[in-house]
């Protein structure tokens, strides 16, 4: 059997499916893409992902896209411990329904303030015209990009991002007092390793206070950071603040109105 990770450190998405491959045990080659040097459009990528976008698993020729599905293939692919997915079909719907949300509220969220406190200076430097193409050349990213423009997002958008970001922490903070924590759900799921990357995201730049009011939080996140297949998934590079030391900033930089 062979595994390949297409991926990137720095993903969020990437870093779902990184640690699914460690937490189980499973051996699997990589090849690491440069997304600012266009990596993942090129058309040798984009035969495998026609979304242009990281991760990517290969698994014996045939690829497998979305963070989130190839997470489940993982799961059912190697069904020894431990498993992530809840046997009970009523649990395992619970923690599907979680994972919709995840991808459908936080995890588009926490792109505004990382575009806007890192990339952004990329951006900048380039010409209007490079940026426009470089948008043009995003399948799943172009209208995210141009309302960004070279600027940053208006104050607005960054209002919404925070305020669906802290909807996300309510909706852990109320399920995992609703079954009794110290997870999500009873165990450690998929739901769980979903939204890890937005909270390791937000405490990386500077918005730890978020939850600063939310003790299940917190624990929940010192509980994560004790999995074996943490260290592993956040290896050296996979922080924003390795790249960009001046990230350590009391919340987001805004842009003007």
């Amino acid at each position: 059997m062979s595994l390949l990770l297409y991926n990137a450190p720095q993903s969020t998405c990437s870093q779902r499916v990184r640690f699914v491959l460690h937490a189980k045990g499973i051996a699997f080659a990589e090849r690491r893409l440069d997304l600012f040097a266009g990596d993942q459009l090129r058309p040798d990528y984009l035969a495998l992902n026609p979304n242009g976008v990281v991760p990517t698993l290969v698994h014996d020729g045939r690829a497998i896209i979305d963070s989130s599905v190839i997470m489940e293939y993982l799961d059912e692919l190697f069904e020894g411990a431990p498993r992530l997915v809840p046997e009970n079909p009523l649990e395992r719907a619970a923690m599907r329904s979680l994972m919709r949300f995840i991808d459908e509220v936080p995890t588009p969220a926490i792109r505004v303030p990382s575009y806007q406190t890192a990339f952004l200076r990329h951006f900048q430097r380039m010409s209007e015209q490079e940026f426009l193409a470089l948008a043009e050349s995003k399948p799943l990213r172009k209208d995210f990009l141009l309302r960004m423009g070279r600027t940053g997002f208006p104050a607005a958008e960054v209002e919404q991002a925070e305020q669906r970001l802290r909807a996300g922490l309510r909706r852990m903070a109320e399920t995992i007092e609703r079954h009794g924590g110290p997870w999500l759900l009873r165990a450690l799921t998929l739901a769980d390793i979903a939204i890890m990357p937005v909270l390791i995201r937000m405490e990386d730049i500077g918005m730890a206070h978020f939850w600063q009011d939310m003790p299940e939080i917190a624990r929940w996140l010192e509980l994560i950071k004790q999995q074996p297949a943490f260290d592993p998934t956040f290896c050296p590079g996979a922080l924003l603040s390795e790249k960009y030391p001046d990230l350590g900033l009391p919340g987001i930089a805004r842009a003007a109105a």
